[in-house]
């Protein structure tokens, strides 16, 4: 095993290095990759780049290399981890750069998995935490292997939604792979995760609250690749359920966050990768705890489920009824003081007040695809300015201005915005906004079509432009 002035030295260097890299993105000028604010779940002052996971990426590329010039058989065990990890910073990396869409990135993950698995990375038997002997998965070791490979780089994507979030659990989760790599004694996995604990950990200084920088898909992808790949070399090949449980339960709050993310989108008629303002760090603020709060209450627990996660080797499986209690414990708790089950009581209220506003959004979307439709067969801007503001009335939106009204902004081509009006009721702004982004398709259309619509008020680089929704 490394001494520890080793591990200290590799941490600080990946620290160091990141820490560098990163001050000379957020003095970088340049409009790429930069993410503006909006009015609804970006609420930053300034456009802020988002392309921090090339810091990172540099600070653990570096670190592979003096690996492998300190350790002449590096390379030959961990190619396959770093081409695939590489590959999967590229996708998110580019997505920063120019939004690919949700199915896209999945077909790229899919294939980056697919890569580290034909390289013999996989899950191949799952051992018995309580002692000898284990499950052979045969022709399931593909879609096992390829669910953790995706599952967890999206999950870290997913709740990459607050300032030091994901970098945070990032490190803690290294940090955590160190310590399973010197129990499996695995020397080569404890200075792997120390690298990018310490690349992750100087991000992180101008990362915290409030954030100078973001880690965009490319870096949140790196995070989640590297846990779920190096996992797999951190036991004996193929018998690893006690590292994959460790994971796990470290990854608690990332994975509670993204279940119940999935839920309610699901009950709401929501896409499932649709962002949104109602993660648990969101449900923080509103109940009253700063970002730095919020950030503070999230480590501290997410530390917490690393030790309860270790705990499962240090016992040899002995832990994992008092874990999988600490967990369903942590879930309920955490669904009542949040918010999402009000009372449980009023738990049946609550699921058919959701079904209702599912059964709202739906008509909204079919109102959309109707007149996605009618674009094609309206002859001119008027006609199809008419059927808009019948469809704008039924829904409960305005074109125009009026008394409880306030302005609801849609992106709806390049550059440009339209200016619908909404209720003032700031409790459904959520809601609203929803609503008014399943018409964004049908506008984007219409304006593709004929440049301009009568009284829909537009706004281009060069000048608004508006008219009347009453077509002479």
């Amino acid at each position: 095993m490394w001494s520890t002035t080793t591990l200290i030295l590799q941490f600080l260097g990946a620290l160091i290095l990141s820490a560098f890299v990163t001050y000379l993105l957020v003095g970088h000028r340049g409009q790429i990759g930069k993410d503006a604010p909006d009015e609804h779940r970006k609420q930053h002052a300034v456009p802020i780049s988002r392309l921090g996971g090339v810091a990172v990426f540099i600070s653990l590329a570096f670190g592979f290399f003096v690996l492998a010039i300190r350790l002449p058989n590096f390379i030959n065990a961990w190619y396959p981890i770093i081409i695939a990890n590489t590959l999967m910073f590229s996708i998110g990396f580019l997505d920063d750069l120019r939004p690919m869409g949700a199915k896209v990135k999945l077909i790229g993950q899919i294939g980056c998995a697919l890569v580290l698995y034909s390289m013999g990375v996989s899950i191949d038997i799952l051992s018995n935490p309580f002692g000898s002997g284990g499950l052979h998965l045969g022709w399931w070791s593909l879609p096992v292997t390829l669910l953790w490979l995706i599952a967890i780089p999206n999950i870290i994507n997913l709740i990459d939604g607050m300032d030091g979030l994901a970098t945070g659990f990032g490190m803690f989760l290294c940090l955590t792979l160190a310590f399973v790599g010197h129990f499996a004694q695995k020397p080569d996995v404890v200075l792997v995760a120390m690298v990018m604990g310490g690349a992750l950990s100087g991000f992180l200084i101008f990362n915290f609250p409030p954030a100078k920088i973001f880690l965009g898909d490319g870096g949140a992808y790196l995070i989640g690749f590297f846990v779920a790949s190096v996992s797999l070399m951190s036991n004996n090949k193929g018998s690893i359920i006690a590292s994959l449980l460790v994971i796990l339960v470290a990854l608690g709050i990332p994975i509670l966050d993204t279940t119940f993310a999935i839920i309610r989108r699901a009950i709401r008629g929501m896409p499932i990768f649709r962002a949104d303002a109602e993660h648990i760090h969101h449900r923080l603020i509103t109940l009253g705890y700063s970002k730095a709060q919020a950030l503070g209450a999230m480590y501290a627990v997410c530390l917490v489920l690393s030790l309860a996660g270790l705990s499962i080797m240090f016992t040899r499986g002995l832990a994992i009824p008092i874990v999988a209690a600490l967990a369903f414990l942590l879930a309920l708790a955490t669904a009542r003081y949040l918010g999402y089950i009000r009372t449980w009581r009023d738990l049946r209220h609550q699921v058919n007040s959701t079904l209702d506003r599912r059964r709202q959004r739906e008509y909204v979307r079919a109102h959309s695809t109707l007149l996605e439709m009618e674009v094609e067969h309206c002859q001119d801007a008027a006609t199809f300015a008419a059927l808009l503001q019948t469809s704008l009335n039924r829904l409960g939106l305005s074109a125009t201005p009026g008394p409880d009204l306030t302005p609801l902004r849609l992106r709806c081509i390049p550059s440009g915005i339209v200016t619908l009006y909404r209720s003032a009721d700031e409790a459904l702004r959520e809601e609203w906004q929803f609503r008014g982004e399943l018409l964004e398709p049908a506008l984007s259309a219409a304006l593709d079509r004929w440049q301009t619509l009568p009284g829909l008020q537009l706004e281009l680089p060069d000048a608004p432009i508006k008219g009347s929704l009453n077509p002479a």
